[in-house]
């Protein structure tokens, strides 16, 4: 925009200014060559009284002299008497003014030339000469010229520079607008502009600040509803707790007990997330202005790699807490795990909600003792958490990794697997598993090198979940 601006003024200046320049050295050139003219005139006309009076060809002489030191002025003595001087003229010209007694004034080559006839005693005719060389004709006009062609050239320069500036102004405060809004989309929720520049900025600049401050208020009032929920649910827990230690002694009790542990644990990791100040960031992110948790990989220069897990672990630990609920619904679950570092950039909890909203689907959308398997591969440049079942299927793959698209779905589980893939470069597939129902591959792009003095946990293979008893 302010090359732009200053390009518009370059070209509107410039014509302007040749609009008036053109003309004007013209007028300055036609104004010299008269005034050139006219003096010659005068000067020709100033001799004829001293013509009329004596034909003394030494008066003459000095009275030419005086007039025109240069020495232009020749008079021509009627008869044979002479020229006194130089003459310039052509002899047609100087015939006609003699004979017709006709004053004539016009250009001849390398000058222009002035005849003024004088009529003397006894019907002669004398006529006087005065040449004006091309030079005088053209006396300063090139120094008018170079004037006003220099102040053009500066008229042009100083609008140059006040659009260039008028240009910058408008430039910077247009780019603190995009750099805050890119701050914004960005998760720094508390970004603002200062508005500046031209009225439209300005307003443009208070409407994003409202628009922050009344995004800011709207996650409060969110994140503060789901904190509230989320604790409404501690009610029913207490009553699992009680009911579990009425079972105390049964074989199921234990089982019991581990799944509400679990859940509590959940519930209370909702409701810390979710009244945390709106400092957190898109997933794969992290939590802004925090530190990492627990299984996140930190170390020198975490602040610029960002979170990063064992992807096996949280597959894991996530496939032995469903497996349980898969006991008691007589599903077989396989977990199949990789031997091979699994680190990625994602926090244990991104990952955990990915594995959790996968296999919660299994469980919502097919009947019970319907099998399926979790595994974990690793590729040359990706990990891959594969979620396969024994199900109907998905008969529209592409409607279903859109939220709320699917029949009898809100697809917000699909939609979390997308989002965690998307933000580490990954991508989610569905297709049709060998056990005849679902099979969903969620590719994780690998994390950088962990940095030196920090080594990646390995995962190892253990058990899908606890002993039956």
């Amino acid at each position: 925009m302010r090359r732009s601006l200053a390009g518009v003024a370059l070209a509107v200046t410039s014509m302007v200014a040749l609009s008036f320049l053109i003309p004007l050295g013209a007028l300055v050139m036609s104004l010299v060559k008269a005034q050139a003219v006219t003096a010659a005139e005068q000067r020709a006309a100033a001799l004829a009284p001293v013509l009329a009076l004596t034909t003394d060809p030494s008066a003459l002489r000095d009275s030419a002299a005086s007039l025109d030191p240069a020495r232009q002025l020749v008079v021509h003595l009627p008869a044979d008497a002479g020229a006194l001087g130089d003459s310039k003229a052509p002899p047609a010209l100087l015939e006609r003014a003699q004979q017709g007694r006709e004053s004539i004034s016009q250009a001849i080559p390398d000058g222009w030339i002035c005849l003024q006839p004088v009529v003397l005693p006894g019907d002669r005719v004398a006529v006087i000469e005065n040449f004006v060389p091309e030079e005088e004709l053209t006396h300063g006009v090139k120094e008018s010229w170079a004037v006003m062609s220099f102040l053009a050239v500066a008229l042009i320069g100083g609008s140059v520079l006040v659009a260039d500036r008028l240009g910058a102004k408008v430039v910077r405060s247009s780019r603190k607008l995009a750099q805050a809004s890119r701050a914004l989309g960005q998760g720094d929720l508390d970004t603002r502009v200062d508005p500046v520049g031209p009225k439209e900025l300005r307003d443009a600049g208070v409407a994003f600040n409202a628009m922050a401050h009344r995004m800011n208020e709207l996650l409060a009032v969110e994140r503060e509803l789901v904190a509230d929920l989320s604790h409404r649910l501690r009610t029913p827990l207490t009553a699992l707790h009680l009911a579990s230690e009425r079972m105390a002694g049964t074989p199921e009790s234990a089982r019991v007990e581990a799944a509400v542990g679990e859940l509590e644990a959940e519930l209370q990791a909702i409701i810390a997330a979710a009244r945390t100040p709106l400092a957190v960031g898109p997933m794969g992110q992290g939590m802004l202005g925090t530190e990492p948790s627990a299984g996140h990989e930190s170390g020198a220069g975490a602040g610029k790699s960002g979170p990063r897990c064992e992807a096996s672990d949280v597959v894991r630990r996530r496939t032995a807490f469903w497996s349980v609920l898969a006991e008691q619904q007589d599903r077989s679950c396989c977990l199949d795990l990789t031997q091979e570092p699994t680190t990625v950039g994602l926090s244990d909890d991104d990952v955990a909600a990915v594995v959790d909203a996968l296999i919660g689907n299994i469980f919502r959308h097919t009947a019970p003792g319907t099998p399926f398997a979790v595994q974990v591969v690793r590729t040359a440049q990706a990990v891959e958490l594969v979620v396969e079942d024994g199900g109907p299927g998905i008969p529209e793959p592409d409607l279903a990794l859109s939220r709320g698209s699917s029949t009898g779905s809100t697809g917000l589980g699909l939609d979390i697997a997308g989002r965690a893939a998307t933000a580490t470069g990954g991508s989610v597939e569905i297709g049709r598993s060998a056990l005849g129902g679902a099979h969903i591959t969620v590719s994780f792009a690998l994390a950088a090198q962990a940095p030196a003095g920090r080594r990646p946990r390995n995962s190892r293979r253990r058990p899908a979940w606890p002993h039956r008893r």
